[in-house]
């Protein structure tokens, strides 16, 4: 597929909420194959679609588990809390400590069009959070106590 740049921090895109898709299409399979080999490429373990100037609810995450591929993702649950450093691809060479929770559970569809659900904690919980961030417009650098250089 195809490797794309990511957008950064003063783009329009990336304060906007993103669209819902209302139908999985092959427009959709192909931006989530660019979505992906674009956040392998930057070796990224997390992108949104705006992040590549793509106002959609899609997102894609590899905290080094597998690839989760989830379009219209909503956060249903969350437990605990837990803070931690992050850093952004849209936001090169800045981190943060943002205190987020510590286990969610998130609902979205898979490529097939089916709902799927799934339950992360650590990790894999703070980056599926920090994702569905940018659908919303908001940055982890909102959030954070504290911003520094990387």
């Amino acid at each position: 597929m195809a490797v794309f740049n990511v957008v950064t921090e003063g783009d329009e895109v990336l304060r906007e909420k993103a669209v819902p898709v209302r139908k999985i299409t092959s427009s959709i399979h192909k931006l989530l194959d660019n979505m992906r080999d674009t956040m392998y490429a930057y070796k990224g373990v997390g992108l949104a679609a705006p992040q590549i100037g793509v106002s959609k609810r899609v997102i894609v995450v590899d905290v080094g588990e597998g690839l989760w591929e989830l379009v219209n993702p909503e956060i249903i649950a969350s437990q605990g809390e837990e803070k931690g450093m992050e850093g952004c691809l849209s936001i090169p060479g800045v981190v943060g400590d943002v205190i987020r929770a510590a286990r969610v559970t998130v609902t979205g569809w898979n490529r097939q069009g089916e709902t799927v659900t799934v339950q992360a904690e650590g990790f894999f919980a703070r980056a599926l959070q920090h994702e569905i961030d940018h659908l919303n417009g908001v940055l982890f650098t909102d959030k954070a106590l504290n911003i520094r250089r990387a």
